[in-house]
């Protein structure tokens, strides 16, 4: 089963997808995020055309393993978003994925204006690869 991964922003959505196995993450598209029905129908029309069946959805927490006032803007997305296209959700933490995916593109020398389109992206990518990862990833992927 293929799954799709968000790492859900205020103006940006970064998607990522599994491969058939439940292997690899890949990239597939930073969308805008101009408003929610728009961002949802945009995501809806993608987990079609890769055939998913579940989502990832990265869980900003605080530092302290807290949820604020992002976790819950992310829930309420990730609510409305089930609403349309009903597949079963797991959240990932993705505490210092922008961070670390930030990190990835300065050193492979990306300029400013293509870090700006990517960076969500290949947060996505590592919130999915690291969900796959997991116990409850490969049980879901591979079991």
């Amino acid at each position: 089963m293929r799954v799709m991964a968000l790492d859900v922003g205020e103006r940006r959505i970064g998607v990522a997808v599994s491969d058939a196995l439940g292997i690899t993450a890949q990239g597939v598209q930073t969308l805008e995020r101009k408003s929610d029905d728009q961002a949802i129908r945009d995501l809806q029309a993608l987990a079609e055309s890769y055939a998913v069946g579940a989502w990832v959805i990265g869980l900003p927490k605080n530092m302290n393993n807290t949820l604020g006032y992002k976790s819950e803007e992310t829930q309420r997305f990730a609510e409305a978003l089930t609403q349309t296209c009903p597949l079963p959700v797991y959240w990932m933490d993705e505490r210092l994925t922008t961070v670390a995916a930030t990190q990835v593109l300065l050193q492979a020398d990306i300029s400013r204006k293509k870090r700006k389109k990517k960076v969500d992206q290949l947060a996505a990518v590592l919130i999915l690869q690291t969900w796959m990862d997991s116990p409850v990833g490969q049980e879901v992927c591979r079991g």
